[in-house]
């Protein structure tokens, strides 16, 4: 054989390879190929380079989208815009002249595409930068445990819509297409796209790069066992890598099913400059010929998003750490196929506070199951980018603007990050308490009314309330125990409290006597009809009757039935409208002023206090 020249192409990879040979046949080349060909990638792709941005979501269609896929999804968006030239038209969506379904070079922006019936897409668009979220779908034969059966169901399409709508979300205010809108790189099912992945499965056939494999699962299962008692990674052994073209067609004549596998070196590297973690390297003979067409027509998965990121010109692939080990497989059915490498970017995993990994075990993991909780898109958006970002600032809210200005993907951690529910809670709060003044209220006020705590009417009550209580509430709906505990008297539970203890050993029972008194006697009723001004002068004007400090926290305990609460005066006046003004319904458990007077008049104060002393206040001293 001649000696062996330095094949160049893509940046990203070079090979050493042999001369040229015949397309077809290829069989009795095989066994030469293997045992000459080597592999070396290096990523010289950066952020920088020419050309459009352009990357790419798949969420699962099988479940709600993981607080982790919502995150990658983010930190795409915010990759592209961030990295996207602004020069250019935000309505519009490259295009080209090239086929459908091939590799096309970026060129000028046109118009979208027209709606297609079955296409499901979303792109966000902002000049020269796309993002687009790709469905997978079930392969026929697997049985989704949702729904028993072999098509996509009604069932994956709520998981859409629902996926749809979160994405919206995390690009709020921004322009967007689907999910019924067709574009020059659909369809955008997985499952919808099989003819390309089996017209580039045949273009590897043909050059050599792969080749049918007729070994049986229990032929596979023996080479594992003889790999395992040898101490040696699980590669494949089988023959069909080198059989002659006559070997072949004799299986194909008996019916014989097959796999396509592809044809790895058996010598060499493959290193690869992950924008996040730097410098990642791989040997091949670790990795042995692997799958990527089933006996049942159907692509894995390695396969699947190579072609769909060639063909859909991805120039940056942004996902979970998880899915670093598939990029060897990829990178070699990228130059195989020769594609050009699009640069890779592994962000770490989302962590639970024990450092394992985030999961259902922990609580809440959806982003679904956090918005029917509460919280805020902005929240959501705010918290996640900070898991495993950061400006390099004590700065911690951010609003989607900012982010989009602020981020870049070398600031992003290797470290996992770990998710802190009451953190994100916290910051659910910031961000509520930033909306607008009136559409904070209003939203509160909506929210009674909806759960029915609160009926229509002209009072202001609910505005007052909202007011009142608006700095204490993170989650919108939050919102309603805040408003039914203002409404509620325990006061029984919170005088037999060990933190009331104090104070009902220090002789409430007094401020009791006289508290009754006032209301008994109309002084009461008669400040708080005239407001917050009537309100503080009888406050001031009861301390000075009991000639006690610290009356007014018994008055919190005697007519809130509580220790600690928001503003008392508010909380008081609030509790005397809502016995007058209507508002209130009887879901809210409201329990008015005069039912509180009645309560409190018919507390044991003598029981109360002897209930509560220590052991060594009761005991009888001995006799002498």
């Amino acid at each position: 054989m001649a000696a062996s020249a330095l094949l160049t192409g893509s940046p990203w990879l070079r090979m050493r390879f042999l001369p040229d040979a015949p397309a077809r046949p290829f069989r009795h080349l095989h066994l030469h190929l293997r045992r000459a060909l080597s592999v070396r990638a290096s990523a010289t792709r950066a952020s920088g380079s020419p050309g459009p941005v352009r990357v790419r979501f798949a969420p699962s269609p099988t479940g709600n989208l993981h607080v982790g896929g919502a995150r990658t999804a983010l930190f795409n968006y915010l990759f592209a815009r961030s990295t996207g030239d602004a020069s250019c038209s935000a309505s519009r969506t490259p295009t080209s002249s090239a086929p459908p379904g091939s590799p096309r070079k970026p060129s000028s922006p046109t118009s979208p595409g027209s709606a297609s019936n079955g296409t499901k897409i979303l792109k966000t668009l902002f000049a020269n930068i796309l993002l687009i979220v790709v469905f997978p779908a079930l392969a026929k034969g697997y049985v989704c445990k949702h729904c028993d059966e072999y098509s996509v169901s009604s069932y994956h399409h709520r998981v859409e819509r629902a996926i749809y709508t979160i994405i919206a979300e995390i690009t709020v205010g921004h322009p967007y297409l689907g999910p019924d809108v067709g574009g020059e790189f659909g369809p955008y099912r997985q499952s919808e796209r099989n003819s390309l992945y089996k017209q580039y499965a045949e273009k590897l056939l043909d050059s050599g790069a792969v080749y049918r494999c007729f070994c049986s699962n229990e032929e596979l299962e023996q080479m594992k066992e003889v790999a395992k008692q040898r101490q040696l990674p699980p590669v494949y052994m089988g023959k069909w890598a080198s059989a002659s073209d006559v070997e072949v067609q004799q299986e194909l004549e008996k019916g014989t099913p097959y796999t396509y596998r592809f044809r790895v070196p058996k010598e060499g590297s493959l290193k690869i400059n992950d924008l996040i973690r730097g410098e990642v390297s791989w040997n091949l003979d670790t990795l042995g010929d692997f799958v990527i067409m089933r006996s049942n027509g159907q692509p894995v998965y390695n396969f699947c998003v190579t072609v769909d990121d060639a063909t859909m010109q991805i120039s940056h692939v942004i996902r979970a750490e998880e899915h670093l080990p598939n990029t060897l497989r990829q990178a070699l059915i990228y130059k195989a196929l020769g594609f050009t490498m699009p640069s890779f970017a592994h962000v770490s995993l989302i962590l639970a506070p024990d450092r394992s990994k985030l999961s259902k075990r922990h609580g809440a993991t959806s982003v679904g199951q956090y918005k029917e909780m509460g919280y805020l898109p902005q929240a959501m958006v705010n918290y996640l980018a900070l898991l495993g970002w950061g400006d390099r600032t004590e700065n911690e809210f951010f609003t989607i603007a900012d982010l989009v200005q602020k981020f870049t993907i070398n600031r992003v951690n290797k470290s996992g990050a770990v998710f802190d529910a009451t953190k994100l809670k916290w910051m659910n709060g910031q961000h509520l308490r930033s909306f607008p003044h009136d559409e904070l209220i209003k939203a509160f006020e909506d929210r009674w009314k909806n759960t029915g705590i609160l009926q229509e009417s002209e009072s202001g009550f609910a505005k007052e309330a909202a007011e009142l209580l608006k700095d204490g509430i993170d989650l919108i709906t939050d919102a309603d125990a805040a408003l039914t505990n203002l409404l509620s008297y325990p006061l029984h539970a919170t005088l037999s409290s060990e933190e009331a203890k104090p104070m009902v050993q220090d002789k409430i029972s007094e401020v009791a006597s006289g508290l009754i008194s006032a209301y008994d006697s109309g002084e009461l009723t008669q400040a708080l009809g005239e407001g917050r001004d009537g309100w503080q002068k009888w406050v001031k004007g009861f301390g000075k009757s009991t000639k006690r400090k610290g009356s007014s926290c018994r008055l919190r305990v005697l007519l809130t039935g509580k220790l600690h609460g928001p503003d008392m005066g508010g909380s008081v006046a609030l509790i005397h409208k809502a016995g007058i003004c209507g508002a209130v319904t009887p879901q809210s458990n409201f329990v008015t002023l005069d039912e509180r007077f009645r309560i409190l008049k018919e507390v044991d104060w003598e029981s109360l206090a002897k209930e509560q002393e220590t052991p060594a206040e009761s005991a009888v001293p001995a006799a002498s």
